[in-house]
């Protein structure tokens, strides 16, 4: 039993001030003195939540202690009543048979994740920071001015020594070609998806629907039919091929994918998200523009999903929610990640100073609709409290931030840099220890644009932290500007697949970053 004072706690402790006396000359401990406010909180919310449970308990006691107490001449009462009416009792059970058949056609099918696969590249392109200033100074393209701007963002990315650029980007001069940027396509790819099907033993001519997603490079024949070509993809497979639609088009990929198994059952979908480096490499001097060069690295990722019953024995998760924000209408959000042409003609992609204020606006727009789908009633209670009190009595109350550590368990925060991941964990109150599958990823394989949500999830597993009924929120951001919410529950322990992207380097991490 805690002595009175202050127990040390993750959050900051609260003293009630009131004294507990006791008639005898023995005094009680003040246990008010001691609470600590997350373990109130932790109460009410399980209070809270589990209040139709207290009221209907109760009402079974009631129910229970009636049927105890009924006589078989009561039954045989009964028996007589119900034999004579047969006509209601007929239509009684037709309507319940009805109403039964009609919610199990109507309820909408679970989709699961099965397994997911993340690309690997190969050793010989890893690009640590002094050989990326060394092939920036040589090819003669930037300035000195440019150069040390390089160099700075590179000291504060977040990005380790370990991330990857394409085989085009290594030679000197660069050959950002068609053919090169076709080259990185594949390998991704088919990379990701050679993994995939190994890891789960589906066969490529069982995928009915097929969703790719690459912002900036898309050819003709598109991404998806080239992935039909390589694999010999049945003749009526769905196939989609979404462009320019930034780094949160992983979590549409799978929106559509989702809606796709909603209409057509009893198949696979596979969802690929990539980006692709090799013509869109920015050579100029414009210094808004030369930031993508610094963060954005190869990666990309394979995702099988199903609707069918039978898998859910084997799936990994279950898709929970997807909520989808987009702030496009807005003319700052929509030209604050833009790509187009410097004053000398050289095309990248540009970033505005404003982008971290509509990153901000975008996701408390995606939170504010995703909240009520995910909290506990407490939380939403405590929300709407302070919220009316500050309407209607004190403007100064500060609004109540919902605590998402009550509704998640395991956060994949879009690693589009590092001070993306430090706002968020900021403002939505996270520890060290929820931004760290981020952090990691970052670090490892840098910006990976829409996949990188995947190694994240990724670095979760081979941390063997994934426990059958945890949640996971993965969280994206992208141009026009879209901030992008997806929910999964695992359904059992879940272990790392083979192959995967941290299997020969778990044990190195986390590190240290330097900010």
């Amino acid at each position: 039993m805690a002595d009175s004072g202050n127990i040390p706690g993750g959050g900051a402790d609260v003293a009630v001030g009131v004294q507990i006396h006791h008639s005898s000359s023995r005094l009680l401990p003040d246990f008010l003195q001691t609470v600590n406010l997350k373990y109130v909180k932790l109460g009410y919310h399980y209070l809270i939540s589990n209040l139709f449970t207290l009221f209907l308990v109760p009402f079974i006691i009631i129910t229970l202690v009636q049927a105890s107490q009924t006589s078989s001449h009561d039954i045989h009462h009964l028996w007589l009543h119900l034999k004579y009416n047969l006509v209601f009792v007929i239509l009684f059970f037709a309507a319940s048979v009805f109403a039964l058949t009609m919610f199990i056609m109507t309820r909408p099918r679970p989709v699961y994740l099965i397994d997911y696969s993340c690309y690997r590249p190969p050793d010989e392109l890893k690009a640590p920071a002094d050989q990326f200033m060394r092939h920036s100074r040589l090819t003669g393209d930037f300035d000195e001015s440019a150069l040390e701007f390089q160099r700075k963002i590179l000291e504060r990315s977040g990005l380790g020594e370990e991330t990857y650029v394409p085989e085009a980007m290594h030679s000197i001069p660069p050959r950002p070609s068609m053919a090169a940027a076709r080259e990185e396509a594949e390998n991704v790819m088919y990379g990701a998806l050679d993994s995939l099907f190994r890891n789960t033993g589906v066969k490529a001519k069982d995928i009915g629907i097929l969703v790719v997603n690459c912002s900036l490079f898309n050819p003709t024949p598109s991404l998806s039919a080239m992935i039909v070509n390589k694999y010999k993809l049945r003749g009526n497979v769905r196939s989609f091929n979404l462009g320019g639609m930034g780094c949160s088009a992983g979590v549409i990929a799978v929106d559509l994918a989702k809606d796709m198994l909603l209409v057509h059952r009893n198949t696979y979908a596979v969802v690929v998200s990539t980006e692709n480096i090799t013509q869109n490499w920015y050579f100029g001097n414009k210094k808004a523009m030369l930031i993508p060069n610094c963060l954005f690295r190869v990666g990309g990722s394979a995702v099988l999903l199903s609707n069918k019953t039978g898998d859910r024995r084997r799936a990994k998760y279950k898709l929970v929610h997807v909520v989808r924000t987009h702030c496009g209408a807005d003319d700052k959000a929509f030209q604050c990640v833009y790509q187009e042409q410097d004053d000398v003609g050289k095309t990248g992609v540009s970033l505005s100073k404003d982008l971290m204020a509509i990153a901000g606006g975008a996701l408390k727009t995606n939170i504010t609709t995703l909240g009520p789908l995910v909290l506990p009633i407490s939380e939403q209670l405590l929300f709407f409290a302070t919220l009316l009190v500050k309407k209607s009595f004190n403007p100064r109350v500060k609004p109540y931030i919902p605590d998402f550590k009550l509704a998640f368990d395991h956060f994949c925060i879009h690693a589009g840099g590092r001070a993306v991941i430090d706002e968020l964990e900021k403002n939505l109150q996270l520890l060290p220890v929820h931004v760290e599958a981020s952090r990691m990823a970052l670090h490892r394989f840098g910006n990976t644009s829409s996949s990188s949500i995947w190694y994240e999830l990724a670095y979760t597993e081979a941390k063997g932290r994934m426990h059958k009924g945890h949640r996971v929120w993965q969280i994206a951001f992208g141009s026009g500007f879209k901030c992008n919410s997806a929910v999964w529950q695992a359904l059992r322990n879940v272990k790392v697949s083979s192959n995967g992207p941290w299997e020969d380097c778990i044990d190195k991490y986390p590190v240290k970053v330097v900010s």
